[in-house]
């Protein structure tokens, strides 16, 4: 008789099924606070959309954890969280541009997970969240162009013929007399742009709402930066006459009451970091401009001094879950 042996899940399995579930239960969080305040008929819908969606990852992440017999991670709760009572803080195409973003993080994310995952259970769990991703970001962007709010990327005229790289004066900066910017180069700068706009709107309603001063004095560090980083991008652009994205009206109420507790409005500001972190890195790798090589660089270290400073924040108020981790041999050793 032939023994079945269970298998066990790696450690990127239980990285991605943890980090899952915590950013899962922040947006379950979030949605509920959108969901109260939102009048838009179409807005709506996107964003229950996105709220059945996150719903049913708790859950299945949940039994995950379950059935593995590990700890199920504490994340987030509409209890301690969320207070419903507060005035809306954010209007309308603000909740729009940010589902649009979720769509965006979470095709990211459940790529990675797949592509390091192994039981079959779990390449089936991130298959369907990959196209669940997918759905909601095309509901978002769909009801973005209907409404004339989505951004588009500049336009680039179309080249005659397949060019070559002649000499190593292509990888000199715009003030090197180098080249214009290139589609991939434009493509990562516009993409960074949008997403500091989305994290300055984001930033200056939790600096709003926020009592600690040093977390308040956080969110308006963080929403500084931010806008220097539109900023910047902005101006490659436009140096090269090509039109920046210019953010419609996404700023936040004058509510100064806080629908989410200091705890999540700190840890979402962290986990927008670590994503900006992943993008210029990324952005570093394809931009073989030397100039933009230099300004993804500075901007990265930037970004990891504001993330590690949250993380202290996080640490010293007790707010910040720890992952499972390896087991520590030496202090084992010692025991």
């Amino acid at each position: 008789m032939q023994t079945e042996h269970k298998i066990l899940l790696t450690s990127a399995e239980i990285a991605n099924i943890w980090s899952a579930y915590i950013n899962d239960t922040l947006a379950v969080c979030t949605l509920e606070v959108y969901l109260s305040h939102v009048e838009d008929t179409e807005i709506r819908s996107v964003l229950e959309f996105a709220m059945q969606l996150s719903r049913a990852h708790v859950q299945k992440l949940k039994s995950f954890f379950i059935e593995e017999q590990y700890p199920v991670p504490d994340g987030f709760s509409e209890k301690l969280d969320v207070n419903l009572e507060t005035p809306r803080l954010f209007l309308d195409d603000f909740y729009l541009f940010y589902i649009q973003n979720i769509g965006k993080v979470g095709l990211e994310f459940y790529t990675l997970a797949l592509a390091n995952a192994a039981r079959l259970d779990m390449c089936e769990y991130f298959t369907e969240c990959l196209n669940e991703s997918a759905r909601l970001l095309n509901k978002a962007t769909e009801i973005m162009l209907q409404k004339g709010t989505f951004i588009r990327a500049p336009f680039i005229p179309i080249p005659k013929k397949v060019e070559y790289v002649q000499n190593q004066s292509y990888l000199a900066g715009l003030f090197g007399h180098g080249r214009p910017l290139n589609a991939i180069e434009i493509n990562h700068i516009y993409f960074n742009l949008i997403q500091n706009q989305l994290g300055r709107s984001l930033l200056i309603g939790y600096s709003q709402v926020a009592k600690d001063k040093k977390v308040r004095d956080y969110f308006i560090r963080g929403r500084n930066i931010a806008d220097k980083h539109v900023e910047i991008f902005g101006t490659l652009l436009s140096k090269e006459y090509l039109p920046s994205a210019s953010a419609w009206d996404t700023l936040p109420t004058e509510s100064t009451d806080a629908p989410f507790s200091e705890k999540l409005m700190m840890f979402h500001t962290t986990a927008l970091s670590s994503a900006g972190i992943a993008h210029y890195g990324r952005s570093l790798g394809q931009s073989p401009r030397t100039d933009l090589g230099e300004i993804y660089v500075r901007l990265t270290a930037e970004i990891l001094n504001f993330a590690k400073d949250g993380s202290d924040i996080l640490i010293e108020n007790g707010w910040l879950e720890q992952p499972p981790q390896a087991a520590d041999r030496d202090k084992l050793a010692k025991a």
